[in-house]
Order: C-alpha cells, then sequence, then structure tokens
C-alpha cells in the first residue's frame, strides 16, 4: 500500500538518538495515515547503522540508505526525496531536536493551500555564537535579499508536496535554502512555529565557518534561482556598466589628447578605461555558464553512494 506520509531523515553519528526519534514518530502516527521512515545514514562511525538495522528488522515501513562515508546533507536528501513514495513528505533532523509533536501543525498549514511548510525555532535552544547569530544573519539576509518572508530556511523540520521535491537538485550546501529554491518557483512556502529542543546526545557539527558559507551559499541560490534562466541578464548588466565606465574614461582622455595634443600624466587613468572595457566584455560574453549547465540540464543521480539499503 502507498503511503501517504514518508519521513525522510539524515543521521550521522547519532545512534543515541534514532530509536527514541523513531519511538516519537510512532506515538504521534499510531492512529494516522499510513506512512513510512526513510534513514539516510550518511557514514556513520559509530552505532548509528547497527541502531537503525534493529528499527528495520521491527518494522518494515523503516527503509535504510547507508552511505559510503559522509556524502553531506544535500545528498542524503536527495536520495531520501528520490526513494520516498508518499504524496507528503516530512524531513526531520535525527538528533530530536525537532519534536514530532509538532507534525499536525504542519498537516494543518498545508491543508491551507502551502507546498511547502517550514518550521521556525521561534526560541532556538542552541549556542548563541555557533549556531544562533551565524543563522539569524544569513535569514535576514535571505528575508531582503529574496523577498520570502519566513524566518528560517535552514529550519530541518519540514513538510513538502511530493511536486516541490521532484524539481529539486540538491548539491554541495544548497538544502540550506530549499525553501527560496521553492518559491522562485513560484510555489506556495509558509511556515509555523515549532518546538525547538536542546542535544540531548552528541554534539552540535557547525560552527562559525557554517556561517561563512552559508552566505555564499545564498548568492549561489540567488544566482540559480534568478537568472539560471537568463544569465545574460546578470553578466550582461554588470559588464554594460563596467564597459560605461570605462568608455567615459576612453573619451576623456580622447578630449585631453585632442585639446591638450597630450595625455601627459594620464596614462593609469587610461589603462583603468582599458581595464574596465575589457571586463566588460569578458562579463558579457563569459561566466559561471558551466554551474548554470549543470545545474539546469542535469540530474544529480548519488546511486553509486549507496552502500546498503534495507
Amino acid at each position: 500500500m502507498k503511503p501517504a506520509i514518508s519521513f525522510v531523515i539524515p543521521a550521522r553519528n547519532e545512534a543515541e538518538s534514532v530509536t527514541k526519534l523513531y519511538s516519537e514518530i510512532l506515538a504521534v502516527m499510531k492512529k494516522k495515515e499510513v506512512f513510512e521512515i526513510i534513514f539516510i545514514d550518511d557514514g556513520s562511525e559509530d552505532n548509528t547503522l547497527k541502531e537503525l538495522e534493529k528499527l528495520h528488522f521491527k518494522d518494515k515501513r523503516v527503509k535504510i540508505f547507508s552511505l559510503r562515508g559522509g556524502f553531506g546533507k544535500s545528498v542524503a536528501l536527495q536520495i531520501g526525496f528520490d526513494n520516498a513514495r508518499a504524496d507528503k513528505i516530512f524531513t526531520l533532523d535525527a538528533d530530536l531536536q525537532d519534536n514530532p509533536a509538532d507534525i499536525p501543525l504542519f498537516l494543518k498549514k498545508m491543508n491551507g493551500g502551502y507546498d511547502l511548510v517550514s518550521g521556525w525555532k521561534s526560541k532556538r535552544l542552541d549556542p548563541q555564537f555557533g549556531k544562533v547569530i551565524p543563522s539569524r544573519i544569513i535569514n535576514f539576509l535571505a528575508r531582503r535579499l529574496t523577498g520570502l518572508k519566513i524566518h528560517d530556511t535552514n529550519c530541518g523540520f519540514k513538510l513538502y508536496n511530493k511536486e516541490v521535491v521532484q524539481n529539486l537538485n540538491l548539491y554541495g550546501e544548497l538544502y540550506r535554502f530549499i525553501p527560496i529554491m521553492a518559491h522562485k518557483q513560484n510555489f506556495k512556502v509558509g511556515e509555523v512555529k515549532v518546538n525547538h529542543r536542546t542535544r540531548q546526545f552528541g554534539k552540535t557539527k557547525f560552527g562559525w565557518n557554517r556561517g561563512i558559507k552559508g552566505i555564499l551559499d545564498l548568492l549561489t541560490v540567488i544566482f540559480l534561482t534568478g537568472y539560471v534562466q537568463r544569465p545574460g541578464h546578470f553578466f550582461g548588466s554588470l559588464g554594460i556598466i563596467s564597459f560605461f565606465f570605462g568608455f567615459l574614461v576612453g573619451l576623456y582622455i580622447t578630449y585631453l589628447r585632442i585639446s591638450t595634443g597630450s595625455i601627459q600624466d594620464r596614462h593609469p587613468l587610461l589603462f583603468l578605461g582599458m581595464l574596465l572595457m575589457i571586463i566588460g566584455v569578458q562579463l558579457v560574453s563569459t561566466g559561471l555558464l558551466a554551474e548554470m549547465t549543470v545545474y539546469s540540464k542535469q540530474k544529480f543521480d548519488y546511486t553509486s553512494a549507496i552502500r546498503k539499503i534495507l
């Protein structure tokens, strides 16, 4: 029987958490629709896979994809999305900070006509300097630069319609900005407040360096979602501006040459004008064409990353 709901849960070194998370999901879903739980073990170095195997042999609704080493959350999520059978797909983090008791809130919100519902950790119980402050900075920039008015693009607790995940092509760290990618494809994106919990086991895997990477990833997402089908508008605009100022410098140098018979000590200015025009031509004719081609034409296939399927 086809499940009504799929849970996609990436896990890396979460041996103490996965069984408890499974039990919490079971308690919420016990009297609801048919469901499946897909765990993606991203090359855990502890007993996470063994704990997941126990769950699978006890409950066949639990599916496991074990990856050869740590490929990252984008790969894990994409594998989960590609193998989810339901029309509604939840994602949760495996560290127990997402509370399955909030599942009904997501379902109620989606019934209001939303395609993607993202969690909002309004009271976030994480280290301030390591995670909270960098996250708030990135989310502030995301709202300003993309127009998507949600508070937390990177909350791992989300509910998707199948159509949304079918239009995703995740790689690198792009999973952080899935709501922006869906918004730019004209899917309706909303959010609900969730009960964020402190980490019970292990330690966080992220720090300030993640915030720096996040800003770069945000710029990548803005470019890919805004200009992947019309890159000339982006690079062409910059190129024309650069060429225009270079051309003005050239006109000024020409005026000096005609009016005074010499450009005197204006050689640095002449070189600047030439440089601006050359850069302008390069921006119009070149750019990130390789990445745009990969993103828009090629669906990433992560089948070879899977070591074991249960």
